[in-house]
């Protein structure tokens, strides 16, 4: 019989000391333990990584760990929302600023102020979004995929700092299922009113297929989850494969039957996620959770280097 251990905390203790005890709790911290193990596992061994980024993450600032994992050689495929994208061109040249949930939104649209929660996005910042995008945005006359398009664009950034700069460095392929759900998507088709652009909606299904035809093993981060993470779990259908390796950090709930709450078991039903994957789902804030998911795991990673 195994036994609940009780959590000791002492001063200056690492953060992966703190999430090896949670692995002895309950509930959600041994969850977030085995989070950190599969994840572990996931970096140190030979899997192809897919990685699937919903929500406003790059607002609530998250961005700097996603590129570092795409720099760091720990993310193969990027699968995201087209709102990220959009927030992480923003970033390269602004900020986003800390709000008030509570404050008054008329009063803010009369301030040029956007509201995410309590993150707030200046209307100067997307009059210079548009002057970029319009900029940067290709003109051609054969249709190319949306990946395709996003590393027209990450090329044409400098920050470093940025996912799309550090995908395009890296040749890391970004998926944005549903681009023109975002004001990536409004610019490219306002740009269409003055010159060529053609963007093959199915294009970037067959890519993201062959890389999973050819995936010898393959493990997936799904955070939130939306379009990102039915795109690249559907992907896995008409290949004779399925993920190894799955974490799924989400507030979203498996009772009402959206593929955002579904839980990783549920996968298993369709052939997404192999029944005898390791798998876990942790509830709560992936800002909160991500974070100390990659912080634990690349401290173990540093130690076995060492």
């Amino acid at each position: 019989m195994d036994y609940i251990n009780q959590i000791d905390i002492k001063a200056g203790m690492e953060i992966d000391e703190l999430v090896r005890m949670m692995e002895r709790c309950g509930f959600g911290a041994r969850r977030l333990a085995e989070a950190v193990n599969i994840y572990e596992e996931m970096l140190s061994e030979d899997y192809t990584r897919v990685f699937t980024l919903a929500g406003a993450m790059v607002p609530a600032g998250m961005r700097n760990i996603i590129s570092s994992l795409i720099r760091d050689g720990r993310i193969d495929v990027l699968v995201s929302t087209g709102a990220n994208l959009v927030h992480d061109i923003i970033e390269g040249y602004s900020h986003h600023i800390r709000g008030d949930p509570l404050a008054c939104d008329a009063d803010l649209r009369d301030e040029g102020l956007s509201r995410i929660f309590d993150v707030y996005v200046e209307d100067d910042d997307f009059v210079k979004f548009e002057e970029i995008l319009q900029e940067a945005l290709p003109e051609s006359s054969e249709p190319m995929t949306g990946s395709e398009l996003l590393r027209v664009l990450g090329r044409r950034i400098e920050d470093e700092r940025s996912i799309l700069r550090s995908a395009y460095d890296r040749r890391v392929p970004i998926f944005c299922p549903a681009l023109s759900d975002s004001m990536i998507g409004l610019q490219a088709w306002l740009c269409r009113q003055t010159r060529e652009l053609y963007v093959d909606a199915f294009g970037d299904v067959g890519e993201l297929v062959d890389i999973c035809y050819g995936a010898e093993r393959s493990g997936i981060v799904i955070i939130g989850g939306g379009v990102p993470k039915n795109f690249a779990l559907q992907s896995m259908l008409v290949t004779p494969n399925s993920f190894d390796l799955a974490i799924q950090l989400t507030t979203d709930r498996p009772e009402a039957g959206g593929l955002s709450g579904a839980s990783l078991s549920e996968a298993v039903s369709w052939g997404k996620i192999g029944a005898g994957a390791k798998k876990v789902t942790v509830y709560g804030d992936a800002t909160i959770t991500l974070p100390l998911m990659v912080a634990a795991t690349l401290t173990r990673l540093e130690k076995k280097r060492v």
